[in-house]
């Protein structure tokens, strides 16, 4: 039985933010939300997070069923947090304690660390450092065993120098957990209650410290304030592109890729620099990415190029497509293959058939447009009246002139045309041409107006 504990209760003051600390974000996702995910993987039966500033946001942004909230009204230090979970802790439950800032927790070091716990040992997660400044110091004795954890404002000078840096995140049986939360007292500096006490408490009880390494100290950097969020940010870029390109894709520039959600990528796609990936995003075999682009729960067929600075978002595009540079493609969006967005496009709630083009600094929204039709540059429809959306249909073959306004509710027939130029407000039968101009007037005595 694993229970886990998520201490996110803090102000964050240095992040200078009315938002609470645990809901900035690390890849687009609050850092609260990167633990809980960590934690759900390690499948745990409760998980219970302990909240203080800005409360309600943090319960309003996380309301799954499987998350119970606790309050720490005062933040009187890590220990006093944990004592406000005292009555939801199992007693046979290995109880996991880790931190709503610490997003880049990974599941395998946890795994070893609950590993760790038995009836006789805890386990404690430590970290080596080259510059161990602002972590609690790990003391052990001649031995090799942990004999106590002393935080760096405690710290002797001779402690200070110590590189073996506490994280903070422990496991332990809940029942050790009920017996000693007790005893913490604030003796110290800060007047805190310290979770790393229990080091000591433990020791009395001749329960053994074993403790498991983080990989790196990205690993367990807690965020503090907006550098370190940038750091983060950054460490996890570096690690979602590294597995963007095992999976097959080419970044031509790895620190100039972001990531903010679930990105599936295919064989041979090409991603150019400055791309953003939100949301579920799938790319197929072959997919380009030119540069700029913005891409957010959108999947694009094998063969598909998206020209420099398009935006895509909760769209389905179709093998072999083209789409910009320019191009805006809204929510709605359905592209079958072979289809193609000029520069300057904008399309929204749209189905567009196999063999179609959609020319430049066009404008199509609440559309069923059919097979092998060509729309020129310029085109719009109006679809809004000011209250109602209003559909317009374009069937197979059709031609569209370029400048031309399609007033909807409207369909235009299979092969029709339309001329440059024209407002239809009619529907277009098949096969016929629909020309709406007013008559040309040349006026040979028109003089020019000159500056005065």
């Amino acid at each position: 039985m694993l229970d886990v504990v998520v201490l996110a209760a803090g102000k964050g003051t240095r992040m200078k933010s009315s938002l609470p600390k645990v809901l900035h974000p690390i890849g687009g996702k609050p850092m609260l939300g990167h633990v809980l995910d960590a934690a759900r993987q390690l499948n745990a039966e409760q998980l219970n997070v302990v909240i203080g500033h800005g409360s309600q946001s943090v319960v309003d942004q996380f309301v799954e069923d499987d998350i119970s909230f606790c309050y720490q009204l005062e933040q009187l230090g890590t220990g006093h947090a944990v004592q406000q979970v005292i009555p939801k802790l199992r007693p046979n439950a290995v109880t996991l304690i880790l931190y709503g800032d610490v997003p880049l927790i990974q599941v395998e070091t946890l795994k070893k660390l609950i590993g760790a716990v038995d009836e006789t040992s805890i386990g404690l997660l430590t970290v080596n450092l080259d510059n161990p400044k602002g972590y609690g110091r790990i003391v052990r004795d001649n031995n090799g065993d942990v004999r106590s954890i002393v935080e760096e404002k405690d710290a002797s000078i001779e402690q200070r120098l110590i590189t073996e840096g506490n994280t903070g995140v422990m496991a332990l049986l809940g029942k050790q957990l009920l017996e000693w939360l007790p005893k913490l007292n604030n003796e110290n500096v800060q007047k805190e209650y310290y979770l790393t006490d229990l080091i000591e408490i433990a020791q009395a009880n001749s329960i053994k410290i074993k403790t498991q390494t983080a990989t790196t100290e990205e690993e367990v950097l807690g965020v503090n304030n907006r550098q370190q969020q940038a750091q983060l940010e950054r460490h996890y870029q570096q690690s979602r592109a590294e597995q963007i390109m095992i999976a097959g894709a080419t970044l031509l520039d790895p620190k100039r890729f972001d990531c903010r959600g679930n990105l599936t990528v295919g064989n041979d796609v090409i991603i150019d620099i400055n791309c953003v990936f939100e949301g579920n995003v799938l790319l197929g075999d072959g997919v380009k990415i030119e540069a700029n682009c913005v891409i957010k729960n959108t999947t694009i067929g094998s063969g598909s190029v998206l020209k420099a600075n398009t935006l895509c978002e909760d769209a389905v595009i179709g093998n072999d497509c083209d789409l910009g540079p320019f191009a805006r493609v809204r929510p709605g969006t359905v592209m079958a293959n072979n289809t193609k967005l000029g520069n300057f496009v904008e399309t929204k709630n749209v189905f567009i058939g196999e063999g179609s083009k959609v020319n430049h600094l066009t404008y199509i929204g609440d559309a069923k447009i059919g097979t092998s039709v060509n729309i020129g540059a310029g085109t719009i429809t109006c679809n809004y009246d000011g209250v109602n959306k209003h559909k317009t249909e374009i069937h197979d073959d059709a031609f569209i002139g370029s400048n031309s306004s399609l007033v909807a509710p409207i369909v235009i027939g299979k092969g029709a045309t339309v001329g440059a130029g024209s407002t239809i407000t009619s529907n277009v039968p098949d096969a016929n041409l629909s020309v709406t101009r007013a008559k040309q007037r040349n006026l040979s005595d028109w003089k020019r107006p000159e500056k005065k």
